[in-house]
């Protein structure tokens, strides 16, 4: 497997592992969320058999390698180096199928955690009840119950409390695994309290109820201020995005077809029929502010804009220290390459 052993790799890029048992739905949440496949053509999907990598570089915060693991492969076999897969991994994604018997995955579940967390105790694990559409509320509720206290339970049996995992319901049929996938990216993101606090500072200067900043590409939001996230307010904002982006891919483009669909003058203003304004701006080509305001703070557009020029201004200069420091891991990484001797026990010579 190429890139296991790279720091550099791992440290700018953040490692993201997908595990779980076959048919648990894994290729399908990524094809899904990264892909924009509609959940209906995910029913003809081979299964996995091999470790599938991608790289997601949306922009210098949405950046992480996904692997996607086959069920059907025991990489504790002595022919799979685990400890190199989970050195450099900054979230374990285990899902299971709450549809079916989920003992197995259960089983599999502890034995990866115990083993991730003695090589790497800085990982996330994070478990995706996954195919929660066909549950009645009441048996989502349940399930996620029983599944949390076997899965504590397990690890408090080892004597391994210490370990945290976190529990999310999702279903490719609606909103909750991007949400799930946004909560997973926003623990990879270092820069995020300094998000936080500029969005924070943004809606109390503009009389904004909620702001999401989100990445177009994916849906995922990378940040939001302090206050709930209501899961049908992430639904409207995801379903403006996708109005938004649909529409400019007709009218954004030059007469001759060229231009990108999504730019700096990318704007909308949707009107809700309780009053509400959604309200969404381009903060850069692949990263907007959307935002919930009152009927009676949005006739301050121009205040709500002002502020806006300074939050993205803000980003920019968040950007620029990310990419320097990027940078600088980058000849830094360079550097040991060359001293790092050859195999006949010669200096590498720079080129």
């Amino acid at each position: 497997v190429l890139d296991f052993n790279d720091p550099f790799s791992t440290e700018v890029k953040p490692r993201i592992l997908l595990m779980g048992l076959r048919r648990s739905g894994k290729s399908s949440i990524q094809k899904v969320v990264f892909h924009k496949m509609s959940p209906n053509e995910t029913l003809f999907l081979e299964s996995t058999n091999k470790i599938c990598r991608e790289d997601v570089s949306n922009s210098s915060f949405v950046n992480f390698q996904i692997w996607d693991f086959p069920g059907q492969i025991d990489f504790f076999d002595p022919t799979f180096d685990y400890e190199m897969i989970f050195r450099g991994t900054g979230a374990l994604i285990f899902v299971i199928d709450s549809q079916d018997d989920y003992m197995e995955a259960l089983a599999r579940l502890h034995l990866t955690v115990t083993r991730a967390y003695k090589v790497n105790p800085d990982i996330n694990f994070e478990i995706f009840i996954h195919k929660v559409d066909g549950l009645s509320d009441d048996h989502k509720i349940e399930t996620q119950r029983d599944i949390h206290q076997r899965a504590n339970d397990d690890l408090a049996d080892a004597g391994l409390e210490k370990i945290h995992l976190s529990f999310y319901l999702t279903s490719i049929y609606d909103h909750s695994i991007f949400e799930a996938f946004s909560k997973v990216v926003q623990k990879l993101i270092p820069q995020l309290p300094t998000l936080e606090n500029l969005l924070n500072i943004f809606i109390s200067n503009s009389g904004i109820e909620k702001a999401f900043l989100f990445d177009v590409v994916s849906k995922i939001y990378i940040a939001t201020d302090s206050t709930p996230v209501d899961m049908q307010t992430y639904e409207l904002c995801c379903d403006m995005i996708d109005v938004v982006i649909d529409i400019s891919c007709i009218y954004g483009l030059k007469d001759d077809g060229t231009g990108t669909p999504y730019d700096k003058e990318s704007m909308a203003i949707i009107k809700l029929n309780n009053t509400t304004v959604l309200y969404l701006k381009e903060v850069t080509k692949f990263l907007a502010l959307v935002c919930f305001v009152r009927e009676e703070s949005f006739e301050r557009k121009g205040l709500i804009d002002y502020n806006f020029h300074c939050f993205r201004k803000a980003i920019q200069e968040v950007f620029e220290v990310r990419m320097k420091v990027v940078r600088s891991r980058k000849h830094q990484s360079h550097l040991q390459k060359i001293k790092r001797p050859t195999p006949n026990g010669t200096p590498r010579m720079p080129l």
